[in-house]
C-alpha cells in the first residue's frame, strides 16, 4: 500500500484526494493546506485523514512514499525540493515550476535522490489523446504538417499568472506527447485588458526544424468555451473535440498533394494541386476518468512496473516552451531561440 499526502486543498487536490483514496493499492495519509476553511472542509469529507496546516508535518514524514502538490507553481519548487530531500515520489501539479532552472534542479535532484517525480499532465491519460499517439506512432497520419489547438473559455481569471502560464501548459504536454521532435523556436502576442500585467489572451506559434508548425489560442475572455485541438497530416487530419459528448475524435480521410504537368510546347512545369476528399469516422475512445488511469500509472511505476509517461524531463520541456513563450510576449511576438 502507498501512502500518499496531498499539499494542497483547492481546485484540484480533491480530485487528487478521490482518486488515490479509491485506489486499491493506495491511501491519503495526510492532507495539508494553508487554508483552515478548506482543510476544515478535508476533514468533514474524509474523517479518517489526518490534516495538517503546516506542509512540514507531512514533507517528513516517514509513513508517506509519495507527495502530491497540487498549490500555486511559484510554490512547487520549494515543497517538491524539500520533499525529494525528506524521500519521497513527487507528483507535482501543471505547470512543474516557474523557470527552467528550477525544473532542471528537480529533475537532477530526483535523479540523484533515486525518486521518481511526475508532473500532472492529465490529457497524457485521455483516451483521445493516446489514439492520436498511436496514431502519429504508427504512421497512420503521416507526415505532421501542422498542429493547431483552441483553449478558450469566459474565465477563470487567475490572480497570480497569465493566460499562458494557466491554460497553455495543458497544450503544450499534449504537443510534446505526440510529437517526437524538440521545438526550434517559439512566439508569442497577447493582450492585458482587465489586469495590466496579466495577459487574459494570447496566441503563441511554435516553429520546428522539421517545418512542422503548432499553434495555439489562450483566452480568459471568450464568450463560448472552445476545447479543440486539429491534427494536419499528409494521410490523414484528426479533430480532437473536448467538449463533444459522444465524438470527441473525428478522422478525416482528406488532403492535399501537388503534381507537376509539363506543357508540350513551351515545356513549361505548372504545379496543380489535388484534393483528395475522402470519408471520416469516428472511432471508439476509451472514457476513463484520466486521472484514474494516471494515478494507476503512477502506482505501478512506484512498484516498479513501468517508467513515468508524464516525468520530470516531460514537465521540463513544457516550461521551457512556457519559459521561451513568456520571454516573446514581452518582446512584442519575436522568436525565441530554444
Amino acid at each position: 500500500m502507498i501512502n500518499a499526502a496531498i499539499i494542497g486543498y483547492g481546485y484540484w487536490g480533491p480530485n487528487l484526494v478521490r482518486n488515490f483514496s479509491e485506489h486499491a493499492a493506495a491511501s491519503v495519509a495526510a492532507i495539508c493546506d494553508s487554508d483552515a476553511s478548506r482543510l476544515k472542509a478535508a476533514k468533514a469529507r474524509h474523517p479518517a485523514v489526518r490534516v495538517a496546516a503546516d506542509a512540514g508535518d507531512v514533507l517528513h514524514d516517514d509513513a508517506i512514499e509519495l507527495v502530491a502538490i497540487a498549490t500555486p507553481v511559484q510554490t512547487h519548487y520549494r515543497l517538491a525540493r524539500e520533499a525529494l530531500l525528506a524521500g519521497k515520489h513527487v507528483l507535482l501539479e501543471k505547470p512543474m515550476t516557474a523557470s527552467v532552472a528550477q525544473a532542471e534542479k528537480l529533475v537532477n535532484l530526483a535523479e540523484k535522490t533515486g525518486r521518481l517525480l511526475f508532473v500532472d499532465h492529465t490529457y497524457v491519460f485521455t483516451g483521445a489523446v493516446k489514439h492520436m499517439k498511436e496514431m502519429v506512432a504508427s504512421g497512420a497520419i503521416g507526415d505532421m504538417y501542422y498542429f493547431d489547438s483552441v483553449r478558450v473559455n469566459l474565465g477563470l481569471f487567475q490572480r497570480d499568472v497569465n493566460v499562458l502560464w494557466d491554460l497553455a501548459p495543458h497544450d503544450f504536454s499534449i504537443l510534446d506527447h505526440l510529437i517526437g521532435e524538440q521545438p526550434a523556436a517559439v512566439s508569442a502576442i497577447g493582450a492585458a485588458r482587465v489586469h495590466p500585467e496579466l495577459e487574459e489572451v494570447a496566441y503563441i506559434t511554435v516553429r520546428f526544424r522539421s517545418g512542422l508548425i503548432a499553434h495555439f489560442h489562450v483566452n480568459w475572455m471568450s464568450p463560448v468555451k472552445i476545447r479543440r485541438t486539429i491534427l494536419g497530416g499528409s494521410r490523414k487530419m484528426v479533430v480532437f473535440d473536448e467538449l463533444s459528448p459522444d465524438e470527441k475524435i473525428k478522422v478525416y480521410d482528406k488532403g492535399v498533394s501537388l503534381s507537376l504537368q509539363k506543357a508540350s510546347r513551351d515545356r513549361v512545369h505548372h504545379c496543380i494541386v489535388q484534393y483528395r476528399i475522402g470519408d471520416m469516422y469516428s472511432p471508439r475512445i476509451d472514457s476513463s476518468e484520466a486521472l484514474k488511469t494516471e494515478v494507476d500509472h503512477i502506482v505501478a511505476c512506484i512498484e516498479g512496473r513501468g517508467k513515468p509517461l508524464a516525468s520530470g524531463a516531460a514537465g521540463l520541456r513544457v516550461v521551457r516552451l512556457l519559459e521561451a513563450a513568456a520571454k516573446s510576449l514581452k518582446k512584442g511576438g519575436r522568436f525565441v531561440t530554444l
